[in-house]
């Protein structure tokens, strides 16, 4: 990717000199009102009053960030809390008497009203023991809820992108920052807007699927969720941080943060594009800078990302926060630079503007600048970004929270009612062969619910305790009631270790996978449950050890994605059975369901559906909720197939010697417990110039005798151009509810913003020429039609 220049820092001081230019010339602060503590003045003036009254000392610190302790070391100096976990202002006065730009988590293992208490008293002795009174703002991890004590779990990532709906997204998310800003935090480290192009990595579940335009549309819905509609941060919405930037999605070998070495025109045409949405459409305020490396280069320092591309191109005018440990990786994992002072200087020239979450590196600015190894300039500008955001979060004029108001919002009933609409929302329903479900309860006496899954409530990664949680096991018990008997048995293990705790196992670094031979008499007694029973439902798939962020000594990533611990073997004895056999997936990617895709008559995906699982997966089986969730990625046949992602180019695919090229399941897919017939597609006009639009619409009909939700898909293809295309692209979808027998016009608009495309000069461009437009209920299963595009 091409070099900047240093035109940026310039315009910066030029921007900075001017408004302190129009600043009073005698000191507000000797008066006791300094303009920037005056609410009536623009942001900006109060960012350049404050920074122009700051010492060097004050400026760097608010480019530092601490935990509980303000470096990574168990010493017991290094910590602002004493062992009870009570703030310790003495040593607050020693170790950030400077102040300090953020504090990272401080949910720890507090609960609603123990996190406030425990944020306020820092933001009090901040505003009364500091030079300035410069208050902190606080960071949570917000992946599908607050990952907190009592913070509503929320279904996955990849769950809600099933879903498929962007309101739905955008009240979750709502309801999260409401959590955390009455907790006392003002910034979460989420959305995770990565392209997820290989399932084999196992932060795939922390992403929105393999489709730039899917994740766009989730994206941009979960940053206005976050952050709200206003010009700057309310009280009850926080600063959304998209991650991680950039090309992290499709690591070399699916091994977590592997080289994204991709052309340029691959990673702004696909990589990029959920990150400029979030900035052009959702004024995202912050950004996280990516582990991996692109074309050599790290993105902790890369100028032409973090500056040419998201600052001067798109106009992103929040702050770039470092992954945790990013910047001194520079020097302990890529080897760019030889020390944590040449570590400091590169990210921050390169446009990091705040190091996560210790204070590691960057603390040693202060002696280069004295040195004039690094202008302070560059400072400025980084400091000056960080003291907005707390301007932007109202923290200057009131950083305080209320106790008894963050008890009330958390995890209470509006939240917990949204959890279990999204979860069921979130389900797809892969096969169901002869109608076996939805499952009618005068049908059966006894029902074995079996597998690692059932009795479990798994979460998935970034996940806190909330407190609350239904599995399946106990779902299906509180829907049939006493009228049925309900057998368990736990089948196989997919590992014999687990986490710290029942809801945080991602921290474990030990992990054993489940033992066969135990494995092999699990499933001798669950066929002892199972042949005294009517039917058979079992919940299988991974867990949060098999599927997380992988770092080392602490696994993630896979290089097979059949399922784990014996599952098939489990499913084998129970069709030999000759029960009918149900299965639900739970797990953090898309496994190679092979043989279960081949033998079991009826299968649902859920990935992690949040606290309230069993309600959700109960409601579904039973039919009180029809499934209406769609494949958000492709489920390949095996790791031979990948990458497998839909949006091919035409020479991607052949046949193989040994396989089919077609994946086990298509992007797109879902059934539903009714049926859907689209009508002829129209377009008004058809034929456009290279600047028109188009009116696409389709009639949709519940051709079944249940309601139910379909997902109708917009693609197009552009059949003939300079450079080439993929076979389809994504560029519309609309979740639908229809009655029995009604019809519902779906519409949608294209133009240049959906048709154009990088020609040979990089320029993005709409060529005339014919595009094929395809409608229908998955990306295989389409109706077309051609639009035409002229030069007028």
């Amino acid at each position: 990717m091409r070099t900047s220049t240093g035109a940026p820092i310039r315009s910066f001081r030029i921007l900075l000199f001017s408004l302190i230019g129009c600043l009073p010339a005698v000191s507000a602060l000797s008066q006791g009102n300094p303009p920037y503590r005056n609410p009536t003045l623009p942001i900006e003036q109060r960012v350049a009053d404050l920074l122009s009254r700051m010492t060097l000392e004050e400026k760097i610190a608010q480019l530092t960030s601490a935990m509980e302790r303000t470096v990574n070391s168990s010493d017991p100096k290094s910590s602002l809390v004493d062992a009870k976990g009570s703030f310790q202002p003495e040593r607050a006065a020693v170790l950030i008497k400077d102040g300090i730009g953020q504090i990272s988590r401080p949910s720890g293992m507090r609960g609603p009203r123990q996190m406030a208490e425990f944020t306020n008293s820092i933001q009090r002795w901040a505003k009364e023991n500091t030079r300035l009174g410069i208050p902190i703002l606080f960071h949570e991890e917000c992946l599908h809820g607050h990952a907190a004590v009592k913070g509503t779990s929320f279904p996955q990532a990849i769950a809600l992108a099933s879903t498929w709906d962007p309101k739905i997204v955008e009240d979750v998310f709502s309801a999260t920052a409401n959590e955390v800003r009455a907790r006392g935090s003002h910034q979460c480290l989420t959305p995770v807007l990565d392209v997820a192009r290989d399932p084999r990595w196992g932060r795939t579940e922390e992403t929105y699927g393999e489709d730039p335009y899917l994740a766009s549309r989730i994206g941009v819905a979960a940053v206005k969720g976050f952050q709200g509609s206003g010009h700057n941060i309310d009280r009850s919405h926080v600063i959304a941080t998209a991650k991680h930037f950039a090309v992290h999605g499709q690591p070399e070998g699916g091994a977590n943060v592997g080289p994204g070495n991709y052309s340029e025109r691959t990673i702004r045409e696909f990589f990029l594009k959920p990150f400029e949405a979030a900035v052009r459409e959702g004024s995202i305020q912050s950004v996280m800078a990516s582990y991996n490396e692109i074309d050599g280069v790290p993105s902790h320092g890369n100028k032409f990302l973090l500056d040419n591309i998201l600052r001067q191109e798109w106009g992103f005018n929040g702050i770039v926060v470092s992954d945790y440990f990013g910047i001194r990786q520079l020097r302990s994992k890529h080897f760019v630079v030889g020390t944590g002072e040449e570590a400091a200087k590169l990210a921050l020239e390169s446009g990091v503007d705040i190091e996560l979450p210790y204070i590691e590196v960057n603390h040693l600015l202060l002696d280069q600048v004295k040195q004039g190894k690094v202008s302070e300039a560059y400072i400025d500008r980084a400091a000056a970004r960080i003291l907005r955001s707390k301007f932007i979060t109202g923290l200057f004029d009131d950083p305080f929270v209320d106790p008894d108001i963050a008890e009330k919002v958390t995890n209470n009933g509006e939240h917990r009612q949204l959890a279990l609409e999204a979860a069921r929302k979130s389900i797809i329903l892969l096969k169901n062969e002869g109608g076996l479900l939805p499952l009618h309860k005068a049908n059966y006496k006894r029902i074995a619910v079996i597998g690692p899954n059932a009795k479990e409530v798994h979460l998935g990664g970034y996940s806190g305790t909330p407190g609350r949680g239904v599995s399946i096991l106990d779902g299906i018990k509180a829907k049939v009631g006493s009228g049925i008997d309900i057998q368990y048995a736990v089948g196989v293990k997919i590992t014999e270790t687990r986490g710290d705790s029942e809801t945080m196992p991602t921290f474990e670094d030990k992990l054993t996978l489940g033992d066969p031979v135990l494995n092999a008499k699990r499933i001798r007694e669950a066929v002892g449950v199972a042949e005294k029973s009517d039917l058979i439902i079992l919940a299988l798939g991974g867990n949060e050890q098999t599927c997380r962020e992988a770092w080392a000594n602490h696994l993630g990533d896979r290089n097979d994605l059949d399922l784990l611990g014996n599952q098939d073997d489990l499913v084998k004895a129970m069709l030999e059975l000759g029960k009918p056999v149900v299965v639900f997936l739970i797990h953090g990617r898309p496994n190679s369901i092979n043989y279960i895709a081949q033998t079991v008559p009826a299968i649902l995906e859920g990935w992690y559906l949040g606290q309230e699982t069993g309600t959700a997966v109960a409601d579904v089986l039973f039919g009180d909720y029809s499934p209406g969730g769609k494949l958000p990625i492709t489920v390949p046949r095996s790791v031979g197939q990948l990458p497998i992602y839909y949006y091919q180019k035409p020479s991607a695919r052949l046949e193989y010697v040994d396989s089919a090229s077609s994946p086990l399941y298509p992007f797109g897919w879902g059934l539903s417990y009714t049926t859907f017939k689209y009508g002829k597609i129209t377009l008004l006009p058809d034929t456009i110039g290279l600047e028109g639009k188009t009116r696409v619409s389709v009639d949709v009909t519940n051709a079944g005798t249940t309601s139910g939700d379909e997902v109708v898909q917009l693609y197009i293809r552009d059949e003939v151009s300079s450079i080439t295309r993929p076979v389809k692209e994504l560029r519309g979808f609309r979740r639908i509810t229809l009655d029995p027998g009604k019809t519902q016009t779906v519409e949608f608009t294209l133009g240049p913003e959906e048709l154009s495309f990088l020609n040979r000069d990089m320029r993005r461009v709409v060529e005339p020429g014919t595009f094929k437009i395809m409608i229908g209920g998955n990306s295989v299963d389409l109706i077309e039609t051609t639009l035409n595009v002229i030069a007028k």
